[in-house]
């Protein structure tokens, strides 16, 4: 590979740690850890690799933000990488293997997405190596290679479901081009069952536990919690996320597996695309659902783009077309770096967000109407939350402590008073939402219970005594985490028997 492949690679990683510690920890991130400390073959609202990963690192590298935030930009290091080797297989020589490097460093999601710990992360390493596995696939025509096929899947499966979509349409890709001839191995079986088996705990978990993420996404279509868009901005979104400034080159890389004699035999890439995409549009999925997949286009670009300047035409201007490139695409990324990754101290940054021409589009409801885009507001309130929970818990008597729950409403603040709470002789809290449901209430029967992210018009339907502990005014977190912290008394029903009651799976 070539050396500046591995340069960008690491400016990338070095760029997100060094900036791991300028705002907080994302609220997902923290229930992750939680999780992983109930390790299991399952989870509600995701599979167990991102739980047993956050498991090593608290038990390695501990629990810090550089810790935490070391595996996401390793894996987005590692996709630059991947994204390199396939326009290399393509056929990309030095330049383009160098510019699809700078390619997959340029994606504003990529950025986002790579700056938090979670299984967004490692999603694109495995959707490009099951495509780059096909590819070699084609060019060796080695069926063994299926074997390989199948162990990413059944890995990739314990990472995240929607690699099944992707699955599934690089094999109907294959099946709409000659290479289809491809498919028709016994390999293909064996590939098959070694992925069966993989997947196999975590599908025994599901079967177990009544297919909980089944219902999880059935509840989401069913509250309309995500922001719907129609075709026409669902496409125009994903211009915007990979950033504009990609978009030649990606949509080249479109048209090259299409339409070029040389990409005859990748074609089935092209469809994947078109498959993957048509189906999170029709599906109303969220705009980054797909980006992924954009691992196999940005490649093709590249080679492309190489073979554009190497055209009779453009070939005597190769030594200002190639830089003009890179430069480029480092002015499409720079002035939109504040807003993909946190370089700016947060007054700052919304001095800057208060200029820029265009609002960063909402993926969910609640979200709508908010000061910070989602991925930075969800990094602000957790400490100064279980601070202010620490006070309320500590004012009551000690023989009332032992029997006091704390109740957060949602995974977040659950989380976070596990993560930060033993600094203050907290308990662990408790709650409805997702994975926590299934961990029960413990052994609190709701006689005393500190609720988090109630109203108290709400919380009076439940108990006998509601009172305002603590106030929340965190002028960078969410509407809904500012709400007032309860001292709630004499629950109205036994928390033991009808634990069913709070559960919140959306």
């Amino acid at each position: 590979m070539w050396p500046w492949v591995y340069v960008i690679a690491l400016l990338y990683f070095a760029l997100h740690l060094a900036t791991s510690t300028r705002y907080g920890y994302f609220r997902d991130a923290l229930y992750y850890l939680a999780c992983a400390e109930h390790l299991a073959f399952g989870y509600v609202d995701q599979p167990p690799l991102i739980a047993l990963i956050g498991w090593i690192t608290r038990h390695t590298l501990g629990a810090s933000l550089p810790a935490l935030l070391f595996w996401p930009a390793l894996a987005g290091a590692a996709r630059i990488v991947l994204t390199s080797a396939f326009a290399r297989e393509l056929g990309a020589g030095r330049f383009g293997t160098v510019l699809a490097a700078a390619l997959a460093a340029t994606p504003g999601v990529w950025w986002v997405i790579d700056h938090q710990f979670a299984m967004n992360s490692f999603e694109a390493l495995f959707w490009g190596g099951l495509a780059f596995t096909v590819l070699r696939l084609i060019k060796t025509g080695n069926a063994k290679l299926w074997l390989v096929f199948g162990a990413i899947a059944g890995v990739g499966l314990e990472n995240k479901y929607s690699i099944v979509i992707f699955a599934f349409a690089l094999i109907a890709g294959i099946l709409l081009t000659r290479q289809r001839r491809i498919l028709f191995t016994p390999w293909i079986l064996a590939g098959g069952a070694i992925a069966f088996l993989i997947f196999l705990p975590n599908l025994i978990w599901n079967v177990q536990h009544n297919w909980p993420f089944l219902e999880l996404i059935h509840n989401v279509r069913e509250t309309e919690k995500d922001v719907v868009l129609p075709p026409g901005k669902y496409l125009l979104q994903q211009v915007l996320m990979m950033n504009p400034a990609s978009f030649p080159f990606w949509f080249g890389g479109l048209l090259f597996y299409f339409f070029s004699r040389d990409a005859k035999n990748y074609r089935a890439f092209g469809w994947t695309f078109v498959i993957t995409i048509g189906f999170f549009m029709l599906t109303h999925g969220k705009d980054y659902y797909a980006a992924p997949t954009y691992v196999i286009l940005l490649a093709a670009g590249a080679v492309a783009t190489e073979r554009l300047f190497a055209s009779a035409r453009l070939s005597r201007l190769q030594t200002v077309l190639r830089p003009a490139c890179f430069a480029w695409l480092l002015l499409g990324v720079l002035p939109l770096l504040p807003l993909v990754l946190p370089v700016l101290p947060i007054d700052t940054f919304l001095r800057y967000q208060s200029y820029l021409p265009f609002e960063v589009p909402k993926t969910e409801q609640s979200f709508v109407g908010e000061t910070l885009p989602q991925y930075y507001a969800d990094e602000f309130p957790w400490p100064g939350l279980v601070e202010a929970v620490a006070r309320v818990y500590h004012s009551l008597p000690p023989e009332e402590r032992e029997r006091t729950a704390i109740f957060g409403n949602n995974y977040g603040q659950a989380a976070a008073v596990d993560f930060f709470g033993p600094q203050y002789g907290l308990p662990k809290a408790i709650s409805g939402h997702q994975n926590y449901f299934l961990w029960g209430p413990r052994n609190y029967t709701g006689e005393i219970v500190i609720v988090l992210g109630d109203t108290e018009e709400s919380a009076r339907d439940d108990f006998e005594s509601v009172t305002v502990a603590a106030t929340l005014t965190n002028p960078y977190a969410y509407r809904y985490e500012n709400r007032p912290i309860l001292l709630c008394r004499g629950l109205k029903w036994n928390l033991q028997k009808e634990w069913y009651k709070v559960k919140n799976w959306r």
